[in-house]
C-alpha cells in the first residue's frame, strides 16, 4: 500500500525552511523536511550566523581584556589566544543549537529526509541520499522551496577555503593570519574582518563602491568607517579586485581604481571573499516543472509566495529581498499559514538589519537617502551615546541613534543606530513601526534610567520636538 502523501514538503532546513515546517505541522499538516546536509539549520546555523556570532563574542572578550579592562581598574597581564579552543567552543555552540532543532522536529512529528531534493512534478519531490542509497519519492499536495543562497563568486579570484576563503573558510582558520584582505565592505566582510583583526591580524577591506555597508543610511556608514578605522581596519574604497595569485607564502591581489586610473598589488596571508550571496537553486529541477526565475536566478512568487506553478511555493533567499535569516523565518511562518487556509502578512519595511561588530550597527525602515529620493519631507532626531549615562558608565560611548519621522504626520519612517547593543535597541523601533507609532509616541514612553534605551527616547524627542539631555 502506497504511503499517504504529505500535505507539505519543504526543501531546505535553514531558518526559513525549518520554521515553515514547524508552523505547517502546528497547523495540522503532514509535513516533511528535506535537507542535503547531515545537520539541520542551513547555512545560518552551520556556517553562518551562529558560528560567526560565537567567534565575534570570543574575540570581543579578548579585545576587552587586552585593551579596556585597565580603564575599569582591572589589571592583568598580556592575554594570548588559543584559536583551537575558541573554535571548539564555536563548534559546541553550533552543535547544541542543531540538537535543539532536531528536538523541535521530533516534537512536531516532522519527517526529516536527508538528501538532495529535486522537484520532479508539481506534487512530487525526489530525494537522492548519496552513493549506493535508494532514492525516495515524496508525494505531496504542496512544496515549499527554502534552499537558501550560496557565496557569490568573484571572477579571477578562486576560493579554495585555505588561502582564499569564503565566510565558511574564515570560520575555520587554524591560526591567526598576520595579514588578511577582505573583499567587500558589507556585513559579512566587516564582521569576519573584525574577528580576525581583534585576534591580531592586520586587516584591509577592499570595496568596489565608495562606502562601507552599501545600502545603509549614509551617516551611519560614514561613522562606521571612522570607528572601524580607529580600531585598526584599513579601507580601500572605490577599488576593484581584478585577480589573485596564490603562492606558498600567501596571495597576491591585483587591484585597480574604479575609474581605471591607478593599479596596484597587495600581499596577504589570507583573502576573504565577501561580495554577497546568490540564490541556490541548483539541482531543484525548476526548469523541468516550469517554475519561473528571474535573470538573476531568484524564484518568482506572488503575494502568497506561490510560484507560477500551483502548489509550489518559495521563501527566503531564493526569492530575493533582504537576505536575512529572520526575514526567511517570517516568510516561512506566513507561507505555512497561507497553505493551511489562514491569512498572514509581513511588513517588509519593519524588518531590521543588524551587524554584530562592536559597536553594533542596526537599522529599520527608510534611510535618509531613500526618503530624499522618494521626495518625502521628514524630520530628524539624533542623540549620541556620549550623552547617555549608561553608555558612559559602560565606557561604550561611540555612535548615535537617529530617528526619521514624517514631517506632517510624525509617523516613524526609519530608525538607524550605531552603538552598544544596537541590535537589541532596534527592536523597540521595530515594534513601534509595526504599530504605526509616531516619534511623539516613542518620546512620551517612559524608559528606565540609566539605560542605553534612553538614547532612543532622546532621539525620538529630537524628532518630535527637542531632546532633553543634549
Amino acid at each position: 500500500m502506497a504511503e499517504e502523501p504529505f500535505d507539505v514538503v519543504v526543501i531546505g532546513a535553514g531558518p526559513g525552511g525549518y520554521v515553515a515546517a514547524i508552523r505547517a505541522a502546528q497547523l495540522g499538516l503532514k509535513t516533511a523536511l528535506v535537507e542535503k546536509r547531515e545537520t539541520l539549520g542551513g547555512t545560518c546555523l552551520n556556517v553562518g550566523c551562529i558560528p560567526s556570532k560565537a567567534l565575534l563574542q570570543s574575540s570581543h572578550l579578548f579585545e576587552e581584556a587586552n585593551h579596556t579592562f585597565a580603564d575599569h581598574g582591572i589589571k592583568s597581564g598580556k592575554m594570548t589566544v588559543d584559536v583551537a579552543a575558541m573554535m571548539k567552543r564555536k563548534d559546541s555552540v553550533v552543535g547544541d543549537t542543531v540538537k535543539g532543532i532536531d528536538f523541535l522536529m521530533n516534537k512536531n512529528k516532522i519527517t526529516v529526509v536527508t538528501g538532495t531534493g529535486t522537484i520532479t512534478a508539481a506534487d512530487e519531490v525526489s530525494v537522492a541520499a548519496g552513493k549506493g542509497k535508494k532514492k525516495q519519492v515524496l508525494k505531496t499536495e504542496n512544496i515549499i522551496i527554502a534552499s537558501g543562497s550560496d557565496v557569490a563568486p568573484l571572477p579571477g579570484v578562486d576560493i579554495d577555503e585555505k588561502q582564499i576563503v569564503s565566510s565558511t573558510g574564515a570560520l575555520t582558520l587554524s591560526k591567526v593570519p598576520k595579514t588578511m584582505v577582505v573583499i567587500g565592505a558589507g556585513v559579512i566582510g566587516l564582521e569576519m574582518g573584525s574577528v580576525w583583526r581583534r585576534l591580531g591580524a592586520k586587516v584591509t577591506v577592499v570595496e568596489f563602491l565608495d562606502c562601507v555597508f552599501p545600502g545603509m543610511d549614509g551617516e551611519i556608514s560614514k561613522q562606521a568607517q571612522r570607528i572601524f578605522g580607529k580600531q585598526g581596519i584599513e579601507f580601500k574604497l572605490s577599488t576593484k579586485v581584478t585577480g589573485a595569485k596564490k603562492t606558498k607564502d600567501g596571495v597576491t591581489l591585483s587591484m585597480e581604481s574604479v575609474d581605471g586610473k591607478s593599479k596596484e598589488t597587495m600581499q596577504a596571508d589570507v583573502v576573504l571573499v565577501a561580495i554577497g550571496r546568490r540564490p541556490y537553486i541548483e539541482g531543484l529541477g525548476l526548469d523541468k516543472v516550469g517554475v519561473e526565475v528571474t535573470d538573476r536566478g531568484f524564484v518568482k512568487v506572488d503575494g502568497d509566495y506561490q510560484t507560477n506553478v500551483p502548489g509550489i511555493f518559495a521563501i527566503g533567499d531564493t526569492i530575493g529581498g533582504a537576505m536575512l535569516a529572520h526575514k526567511a523565518e517570517e516568510e516561512g511562518y506566513v507561507c505555512a499559514e497561507l497553505i493551511a487556509g489562514q491569512s498572514g502578512h509581513i511588513d517588509y519595511n519593519a524588518i531590521p538589519g543588524v551587524v554584530y561588530t562592536w559597536p553594533e550597527v542596526a537599522g529599520v525602515g527608510k534611510t535618509e537617502e531613500q526618503l530624499k529620493e522618494d521626495g518625502v519631507e521628514y524630520k530628524v532626531g539624533k542623540f549620541p551615546f556620549s550623552a547617555n549615562a549608561r553608555a558612559r558608565a559602560n565606557n561604550d560611548t561611540d555612535g548615535f541613534v537617529k530617528i526619521l519621522s514624517d514631517k506632517t504626520t510624525d509617523r516613524i519612517l526609519g530608525v538607524h543606530i550605531i552603538g552598544p547593543e544596537a541590535g537589541d535597541l532596534i527592536q523597540e523601533a521595530v515594534v513601534a513601526m509595526e504599530f504605526g507609532a509616531s516619534a511623539e509616541d516613542l518620546a512620551r514612553t517612559s524608559h528606565g534610567h540609566p539605560g542605553l534605551s534612553e538614547a532612543v527616547k532622546e532621539a525620538a524627542l529630537g524628532a518630535y520636538d527637542k531632546a532633553l539631555h543634549i
